[in-house]
């Protein structure tokens, strides 16, 4: 099964502290089979041993990504995050992830995906078993403890495998309005992409409101909110990596009003003002 993960190389955008990341979890990702691909981004697993050392805290800046993930005694699916996203990472364990598409999710079920910002549903509507069954299907039977031990977790290719499987059974036929938005998000990601809502619409040739309804039908965001996170994705992939950073150009080139409203946008979802998140990758 091909693989990519973080071994040596560098942690995906939108991981805050990437070099602190690597130290502390292993994180692979995973293709689709073809009959998954026009629904399922790609499969993440990601692990961590801090057995005999303290608890840390992980942050993400989530994508416009809805996601069914296997996390004994979480296991849910997960809509858009609109904050961070943060994990206590202690003792130990092994997760699996299925991340969507945008618009990818929403053809598995009966609701537009903005009842789903910022929430989480069981799994047993969609999957057609009980959450603890799905576990134990993809993750295998519970080893004692709390998830038991991460030696004993099964393999990253067993745990893919079993997920598909259960999604298999409750394969929706293609939406065409799923492709849709997958393209208009897309579109927004894009380097030196649209950075106002009024640029997007114009870039696909769709009137605003429609956009603003598609977003919050397939995606569960609204455009203005997936292209400013793009934006902030690209601000902190840049501090990681520039030597000497000049902010106002960098807020300028992305989109934002002036520096202060990028200083102010970026504080409150990485944590840090950008100059100090800066410096604290430059130790690596």
């Amino acid at each position: 099964m091909e693989k990519t993960d973080n071994g040596g190389a560098p942690m995906p955008k939108g991981v805050v502290d990437p070099a602190a990341a690597a130290r502390r979890i292993r994180l692979a990702s995973y293709p689709p089979s073809p009959a998954l691909q026009p629904f399922v981004d790609y499969h993440w697993v990601v692990q961590w041993d801090r057995n005999g050392g303290p608890p840390q805290t992980q942050r993400v800046l989530p994508y416009p990504n809805a996601h069914l993930v296997f996390d004994r005694g979480n296991t849910a699916i997960h809509g858009v995050v609109r904050g961070a996203f943060e994990r206590k990472v202690e003792g130990a364990g092994k997760v699996l992830g299925v991340r969507f598409k945008p618009g990818g999710l929403r053809p598995f079920l009966p609701h537009p995906l903005s009842r789903l910002a910022d929430r989480t549903m069981p799994v047993d509507g969609m999957l057609g078993v009980a959450g603890v069954e799905a576990e134990r299907r993809v993750l295998g039977a519970e080893a004692g403890g709390n998830g038991g031990d991460a030696g004993e977790a099964r393999s990253d290719t067993d745990m893919v495998q079993a997920a598909e499987a259960l999604l298999a059974a409750v394969l929706p036929p293609a939406d065409p309005r799923a492709l849709l938005a997958q393209r208009a998000v897309a579109a927004a990601a894009a380097e030196d992409g649209p950075v106002s809502v009024a640029a997007l619409s114009d870039l696909l040739g769709i009137e605003e409101r429609t956009l603003q309804r598609l977003f919050s039908n397939y995606v569960g965001v609204s455009p203005k909110w997936v292209i400013q996170r793009f934006r902030l994705h690209e601000a902190t992939w840049q501090l990681g990596r520039a030597a000497a950073p000049d902010l106002a150009a960098l807020a300028a080139r992305l989109g934002f009003f002036d520096q202060a409203h990028f200083t102010r946008g970026f504080t409150r979802l990485v944590g840090k003002p950008p100059l100090e998140y800066w410096k604290s990758q430059q130790g690596g």
